[in-house]
């Protein structure tokens, strides 16, 4: 489980950093249009939030498995290592339901999105002779449960990691390749 994730979280940190990067350069593009040249273009802000919303769905499982999110530990490093374990596993199998649902309400918005066009994305067919068509919505709703299935699989690890440490708390568990902080 642990190398499926560190392969698809090194994919999934690739394209943000590409989603972030086109971002930036779209929103650049639109400061350029409508600040120096005083005309506006009618797309960009769109394909920001477009870009946005895949790169946050791309990288928060590489957040979520480094420790990145708030927390509060005070509880558990007060209590002994096993009970906080316990606590731990109990947190992790709680936030698994959340996900769950969560995937499953991600699944059903983007059977709305398909119903609905991009007001102002269009697709550039107009290169190969053919007319201009607007992106579908569901293309942007998609980065939600994409990101929370990898979110899933990310707190499904952090879950095996907790029974293992319960079970044999001598045995160490071989850190993420990517960084140092999944270690029991």
């Amino acid at each position: 489980m642990q190398y499926l994730n560190t392969f698809l979280l090194r994919i999934g940190r690739q394209l943000a950093w590409v989603a972030i990067l086109l971002m930036v350069m779209v929103i650049l593009l639109q400061v350029f249009f409508r600040y120096v040249l005083n005309n506006a273009l009618p797309w960009p802000d769109e394909v920001a939030r477009f870009l946005m919303l895949w790169m946050t769905g791309l990288i928060a499982p590489s957040a979520y498995r480094w420790g990145g999110f708030v927390s509060i530990e005070l509880v558990i490093s007060l209590l002994p290592k096993f009970f906080g374990n316990i606590l731990i596993f109990l947190l992790l199998s709680l936030s698994f339901f959340i996900l769950f649902i969560g995937f499953k309400l991600g699944l059903d918005h983007i059977k709305v999105g398909w119903i609905f066009n991009s007001s102002s994305i269009k697709i550039p067919l107009f290169i190969i002779g053919e007319q201009s068509k607007p992106l579908k919505l569901a293309w942007m709703y998609m980065s939600l449960p994409i990101g929370i299935f990898l979110l899933i699989l990310v707190n499904l690890e952090l879950i095996f990691i907790r029974v293992i440490s319960i079970c044999d708390p001598l045995l160490k568990i071989k850190p993420d390749p990517d960084k140092e902080s999944l270690e029991v």
